[in-house]
């Protein structure tokens, strides 16, 4: 395996998911899992198998307000042939806002499989970056995130 070309492809992966939920298309986010994917949201809730990411994430993006992802990527892992780990944070901007809401400021971990057709996301996790009891780890991180808002995200209105 070509370890560059591996890493490249993982990160257009994971790419592909923050762009999906950044332009709320749940069927282009259910097409890079494989069928036997397992998703865990922000909230704790969970979505097996491709189908169920499609549905579940439509509803989500007709029915909320939803905001914009930036991130960070912390580290690209590969404990096995194949088997591709990606850490990440992220910050949200909610859509005619221009700022991070560092209360859905979250750490993602993202496991890929490579098949047949290419990578695709197996395992994904999104969990809240509360940093309980530690408000200055909280701060640092919003302030890492601000940096990454694209300037364009400024002047938008929704």
């Amino acid at each position: 395996m070509d370890w560059d070309e591996a890493e490249h492809d993982v990160r257009k992966l994971y790419d592909a998911w923050i762009d999906g939920w950044n332009s709320k298309d749940a069927g282009a986010m259910a097409e890079i899992c494989d069928e036997n994917c397992t998703i865990i949201g922000f909230d704790g809730s969970v979505m097996r198998g491709r189908a169920e990411v499609h549905s579940t994430l439509e509803g989500i993006f007709s029915n909320n307000p939803t905001g914009r992802y930036v991130k960070s990527v912390r580290a690209v892992g590969f404990p096995a042939d194949g088997i591709a780990i990606i850490d990440s944070v992220v910050g949200m901007v909610l859509r005619g806002k221009s700022d991070i809401n560092p209360s859905v400021n979250a750490v993602q971990s993202m496991v890929a499989v490579n098949r047949e057709h290419g990578w695709r996301i197996l395992h994904f996790q999104n969990t809240p970056a509360a940093y309980h009891g530690r408000p200055l780890e909280s701060e640092k991180l919003t302030e890492e995130l601000r940096m990454l808002i694209p300037d364009a995200w400024y002047f938008e209105k929704n």
